[in-house]
């Protein structure tokens, strides 16, 4: 009976200061603007959003959703949320009966629950319900405070700073990601914002900024977010893949890369995307082309300047629904293409990105001062990522086309001077909260060819973009 009871109390105190909601979200404005806006850089206006234990459903008009759907057991609270956003849909319902998700006729892009995870009486059984509610795409995001800050919270409480509230779970971040795996959901992202949750004349901002997001500090903040997506989903089946291979300079390598391409599956494209070589690379694969006429290759040449240029035209003509990324050089074997297949197809990553720092190198496959470099680029992605690379300069890469899309659009978000691609890559699919891993592969050094990499120039401009990707993931 305990269960019942405590569900009951947490209803009966929803309605009785429903009417006051808003009265007390002034009392603590700063907390849930910044709630808000990290949740707004979270999900995209005009995504189909479905918000668990609603409230009064201000957080979900603030998304701006094409599709708003909210959910709670409050009635006074879902009579106050059609009132003031009739814009949206909301029911009355309990999210922990399968009678009120099964009424539910949609697929959403993200689901919410935003400290609803603290009422509920059985988190894992609710979870798993939310399956029949997502696609492939669909995050489920769960923000919830730290369990570090209840005798804070009561105190406000105490206070008349904060509205009171029954007693909650006592979650760490850890155990909601435990629940999330109990329930076959993949956990794709986490963070922690909000040291401060007040402004105190802009102090409490400054430090929630340039303070708050720094590695250690950050597991003291009050606010913790967990991005997760439905294992349920991510099998795929009968699919095509463009591999698209940029290629200044690289006559020696272009008939090795077509026999060494192994059929990994049935319909493969390639794509050269040729940058005006000097050595006749253009006129050599039109040569092999000609040779291997049971081979589906296609022949663009480069309009603009730069790896990350050439990369991008190729994925814009590919026809496949697999992108793949091969470097002209071959220092990464064609034959190990298969492995990155076989991972996106399974489902266990959606960027999937290469690691050249696994296993030991040939000699003379990486010059001292670029694996310095890369070392110091991976430690950098790790902190700013949230979660751990080995190599972010891969060039060999794997993702989607679907995801490619949505991932042109975020290129704007960012709008970086990337001339390899390789950040503009991890910067966006980052943000489009895709599942992220890494492959470790073989590096071999070049057989034919110099490199094109200017170490100092580019590594200058590298860094740039580190600090550009800093301001965007951390404190925009």
């Amino acid at each position: 009976m305990l269960p019942l009871k405590r569900k009951e109390n947490i209803k009966n105190l929803a309605n009785q200061y429903a009417d006051s909601r808003l009265s007390w979200k002034k009392k603590s404005a700063y907390f849930h603007e910044q709630d808000q806006r990290y949740l707004s850089f979270l999900i995209p206006e005009g995504s189909k959003i479905l918000d668990l234990g609603c409230g009064a459903g201000d957080l979900l008009s603030t998304l701006k959703p094409a599709l708003g759907v909210g959910i709670d057991f409050s009635e006074r609270m879902i009579a106050l949320a059609r009132i003031n956003h009739p814009e949206h849909t909301f029911y009355v319902g309990d999210i922990e009966d399968c009678k009120t998700i099964k009424a539910i006729d949609e697929k959403f892009d993200f689901i919410i629950l935003s400290d609803t995870i603290g009422s509920l009486t059985d988190c894992q059984e609710t979870l798993f319900q939310l399956h029949q509610l997502c696609t492939r795409e669909t995050r489920i995001i769960i923000s919830y405070y730290s369990y570090f800050w209840e005798p804070a919270l009561k105190l406000a409480e105490v206070l008349g700073l904060k509205m009171p509230q029954a007693e909650q779970n006592y979650l760490s971040t850890k155990d909601i990601i435990n629940f999330l795996k109990l329930s076959d959901f993949d956990v794709v992202g986490c963070d922690w914002h909000q040291l401060i949750p007040l402004n105190l004349l802009g102090l409490g901002n400054f430090i929630n900024k340039y303070i708050a997001t720094l590695p250690l500090i950050r597991r003291l903040n009050l606010r913790n977010y967990v991005i997760a997506r439905s294992l349920k989903h991510v099998v795929m089946e009968d699919k095509s893949c463009s591999i698209i291979i940029p290629c200044r300079n690289e006559k020696g390598n272009i008939e090795s890369a077509i026999q060494r391409i192994p059929q990994f599956c049935d319909d493969i494209e390639i794509v050269f995307v040729e940058g005006h070589s000097a050595d006749g690379t253009y006129e050599e694969i039109e040569r092999v082309i000609a040779t291997c006429p049971s081979r589906n290759i296609k022949l663009l040449q480069q309009t603009g300047k730069g790896k990350a240029d050439a990369t991008f035209m190729g994925f814009d003509h590919a026809q496949g629904e697999v992108l793949m990324i091969l470097d002209g050089d071959l220092t990464v074997p064609p034959e190990q293409l298969g492995k990155f297949w076989n991972a996106i197809v399974s489902g266990k990553g959606e960027y999937i990105n290469g690691s050249r720092l696994i296993y030991p190198m040939e000699d003379e496959a990486m010059r001292f001062l670029n694996l310095i470099a890369n070392w110091s680029f991976s430690l950098i992605f790790t902190w700013l990522l949230n979660q751990r690379f080995t190599d972010t300069l891969c060039g060999t890469k794997v993702l989607l086309n679907s995801d490619y899309k949505k991932l042109k659009k975020e290129r704007e978000y960012f709008s970086g001077d990337d001339p390899f691609g390789d950040f503009d890559l991890l910067f966006c699919s980052s943000k489009l909260n895709l599942k992220m891993i890494e492959i470790p592969v073989q590096y071999r050094r070049r057989e034919y060819g110099n490199t094109q990499i200017q170490r100092f120039r580019n590594g200058w401009q590298l860094l740039k973009l580190v600090i550009h990707g800093y301001k965007k993931l951390k404190i925009f």
